[in-house]
């Protein structure tokens, strides 16, 4: 689906994802094993039965924090993972592709 300014992201915000690019960006096996990671962390959500809305208020974080991380507009650190990990039931090999 087209925008004004190209494709809409995933959450229709009118303005394209920079995603992980800025992060090691001339190494394409990276950011290939970055959006695998980032498929994952959104199909842990799907498969526990939970929106964005729900993460967000057992973390205590907003709304936007969950969205940005599974956009890969914000980084999540281990200890967030490791809490994500819970709330999903999953490893966290799970979220390496490990699992």
């Amino acid at each position: 689906m087209e925008g004004p300014r190209g494709p809409f992201p995933i959450l229709g915000n009118g303005r394209p994802v920079a995603q992980a690019r800025f992060v090691n960006k001339g190494d394409a096996a990276y950011q290939r094993a970055y959006q695998a990671f980032l498929k994952r962390l959104i199909k842990a959500r799907q498969d526990a039965g939970l929106l964005q809305g729900d993460v967000a208020r057992r973390l205590g974080k907003s709304h936007s924090f969950i969205s940005k991380c599974e956009l890969g507009e914000r980084r999540l650190d281990i200890i967030e993972l490791q809490r994500l990990a819970k709330i999903y039931d999953k490893s966290i090999k799970y979220f390496l592709g490990e699992d």
